[in-house]
């Protein structure tokens, strides 16, 4: 009912959602025969969906290595996430994470849902990166030798400084960034792009989810998981936790903003980076993410529920991105809006504010001097009802016999 609601709200979704819903079965149609892909592949359409969506667009080489790539990280990601690893047994693994890839017999029990069948059943993982070209297997062994090095240094050390927040999302997300433009490169799709601008696709991204997941990290059991830098956190609260009580709130959302402020700092290297691409499947692969996550930080902005709950764009808008991603008129365009309704959320009583308006303005002028603003629609901002509640019915009924068809055929093909 939530989702007939919000294309009620905003019919224009209706039409994005039909193509998601059908290319995402699409995709799930072409899993590889051989049983290691075929693990490969239909873990990530249960890790991430949206990543398996856009990776399918690859050719065969680079999607079978970004997807080893991922999957690799994502088991990393699960030994460190893991609360219930003591650290004796954690950060050994960590470090040695690089050197397990190349043996087809290991695996680890640790995390949950379908994480733990990813662990548990490593060995696919294993096998499907031995057969990858050498120059792939060197750019993933090299970023999972780093990462793990530096998730181990940071079990042992809190999140203090601004500095060490960029390091520790430099480990865990600046390094994907450099691995997937090595990739790129190693493909020969691209040129090499340089390590600093990498390292911000990472970074914008880690920083976007650090601020979303604030809640879900704070309440981990047995033991939290704080990402939010003391230097930033403790301007407003004597302990990171009392940002989620209702009598912080103020607090709590001027902290909340000070975050978000400092995760904007990378959007102008995003921009560049997302600008020198050639590929437009290595565009669609590496632009939909960034639009997401600037997306995401402008629902953040100055939004109590952060402390509260989940805030994440609607499904219906994260189908209209997907969709409607091709060039970088298209970034610009999403950025320019995004970053419009954020400025409209700044209130100048707010600490950081200056500092903020600064940033966007910094964004929004790259926007505008690409020259590409007025050769788009925006399909971001501003939806209003085009069809009567009764065509929504109509498409949504057309929507559940096309859904039943794909399934009847899916099991046909079975």
């Amino acid at each position: 009912m939530r989702t007939l609601g919000a294309i009620l709200k905003h019919p224009d979704d209706l039409y994005p959602l039909i193509k998601l819903k059908v290319a995402v079965m699409q995709a799930e149609k072409q899993i590889p025969p051989e049983p290691h892909w075929g693990f490969c592949y239909s873990m990530l359409h249960k890790v991430s969906r949206s990543f398996a969506l856009v990776i399918q667009q690859l050719d065969t080489d680079l999607r079978d290595a970004i997807c080893v790539f991922y999957l690799v990280l994502r088991a990393l990601d699960t030994v460190e996430d893991d609360t219930n690893i003591a650290t004796e047994v954690k950060v050994p693994i960590l470090m040695a994470f690089h050197r397990h890839i190349y043996d087809r017999e290991w695996h680890f029990a640790c995390g949950t849902k379908d994480y733990k069948v990813l662990m548990d059943q490593f060995h696919h993982v294993s096998t499907a990166f031995l057969e990858l070209g050498s120059s792939y297997q060197k750019v993933i062994e090299d970023i999972t030798m780093r990462m793990g090095a530096g998730m181990a240094k940071f079990i042992c050390k809190e999140v203090e400084t601004t500095e060490d927040y960029d390091e520790y999302c430099h480990y865990v997300a600046g390094l994907v960034g450099l691995g997937l433009s090595n990739l790129f490169h190693a493909s020969g799709k691209e040129d090499l792009a340089p390590d600093s601008v990498s390292n911000s696709m990472g970074l914008f991204l880690q920083k976007v989810n650090i601020i979303r997941d604030y809640l879900e990290d704070i309440n981990e059991i047995p033991k939290s998981r704080m990402f939010w830098p003391r230097q930033i956190w403790s301007k407003y609260v004597n302990k990171l936790e009392d940002l989620k009580y209702k009598e912080n709130s103020d607090k709590a959302v001027h902290c909340l903003n000070d975050m978000v402020t400092n995760a904007l700092m990378h959007a102008e290297d995003c921009l560049k980076y997302m600008s020198a691409l050639r590929d437009p499947a290595i565009f669609r692969f590496c632009a939909i993410p960034q639009i997401m996550a600037i997306g995401t930080l402008a629902l953040c902005y100055n939004n109590i529920e952060v402390f509260r709950g989940v805030v994440k764009m609607r499904r219906g808008l994260t189908a209209k991105v997907i969709d409607r991603t091709k060039s970088m008129s298209d970034v610009y365009g999403a950025f320019f809006d995004f970053s419009c309704m954020l400025k409209s959320k700044v209130d100048d009583n707010d600490l950081n504010a200056k500092k903020t308006k600064s940033r966007l303005e910094d964004i929004l002028k790259i926007c505008r001097d690409s020259g590409t603003l007025n050769k788009r629609k925006s399909y971001i901002l501003g939806s209003e009802p085009t069809f009567n509640p009764t065509m929504i019915l109509i498409f949504v009924v057309m929507l559940a016999i096309l859904l039943a068809y794909l399934s009847a055929n899916r099991g046909n093909d079975m």
